[in-house]
Formats: structure tokens, C-alpha cells, sequence
């Protein structure tokens, strides 16, 4: 019986190469001469801005958002942290989202069975498998999340007949 699975995956690869950019952009900048700002990467989870007042933490949220996009990072894979501002310094968290929710997935799962295609979906932890008798079948439902504005980015793999 034809299936496949749906899920939410980064490339850490790439976030980490975006960061090195990033930081590699900000020393060079006109804007940030004598200023010590700095990207860094928290355990494949999160990356931590530094910079000593928020509108530098605005302009370094920009440039890293330039460069995860250069780097074929979906921006909807990022959820801002609060700005902490103390001992001269701002700091700002942002956590790199992975892996579909359950809230998420009952909700993809809904909209499957909406659609009256006849397939089975089942959710396995993060990710969903499709199954159905007909490959024509799975392969309108690919189309159809596709098209659906969710709040993650989803990848298709295990494609299996």
C-alpha cells in the first residue's frame, strides 16, 4: 500500500553556515564598527543575539533572516524571543521551531479528511503518514498541503509504493 510521511525538518547545516554569515556581515558592516555584537548557536535549538542597545538587535534579526533565506531556510521555522535588556547589553533568542506539534497536526489530519480524498493519515510523534491505495491519491494530497497556509514549512519524504 503506497505511503508517505509529512515533516518538519531543518537543515542545521544551513542554519549554522546562515550564523557564520551573519556574524561575518556584522563585522564588516559600516553600522556595527566598535560595536561587540555576535551571533551564536544554542545546542541545535536556538540562536542567541547579542548587541548592546534593540535597534542593533532589530537590524541583526534582519540579516540573519536575509541569510537563512539565501540559505533555502523557510522564515516560518523562526519564533522571536522577548528582547532582554541589562548590564548594557540586549540579547535576544530565537528558537528554531522543528518537528510538527500535535495542535498542528490534528489540524493537517482534519484537513485531509476534509478534502474527501480516500487516503489515511496517522500521527507518529512529529511527523504524519499518509496512506492510501492509490499513489494518484497521495499525490493530491501533497498538492493539497502544499497549498494550505500553515504555520510551518513541510518536507515529504519515505515516498514509498
Amino acid at each position: 500500500m503506497p505511503s508517505f510521511d509529512v515533516v518538519s525538518e531543518l537543515d542545521w547545516h544551513e542554519v549554522t553556515n546562515a550564523v557564520d554569515q551573519a556574524n561575518r556581515e556584522i563585522t564588516t558592516r559600516y553600522d556595527f564598527k566598535g560595536v561587540d555584537a555576535s551571533y551564536s548557536m544554542k545546542a541545535k535549538e536556538a540562536v542567541v543575539l547579542e548587541a548592546k542597545a534593540e535597534m542593533q538587535l532589530r537590524q541583526m534579526v534582519d540579516i540573519l533572516s536575509q541569510k537563512l533565506v539565501n540559505r533555502g531556510i523557510d522564515l516560518k521555522t523562526i519564533e522571536r524571543g522577548s528582547i532582554v535588556e541589562g548590564n548594557l547589553r540586549a540579547t535576544q533568542e530565537i528558537k528554531m521551531k522543528e518537528g510538527i506539534d500535535q495542535a498542528e497536526a490534528k489540524k493537517i489530519v482534519k484537513m485531509i479528511k476534509d478534502s474527501k480524498i480516500k487516503v489515511q493519515a496517522q500521527i507518529q510523534g512529529e511527523q504524519l503518514r499518509v496512506t492510501g491505495k492509490k499513489r494518484d491519491d497521495l499525490q493530491q494530497v501533497m498538492q493539497l498541503l502544499k497549498g494550505a497556509d500553515l504555520e510551518l514549512p513541510l518536507q515529504f519524504n519515505n515516498f514509498r509504493d
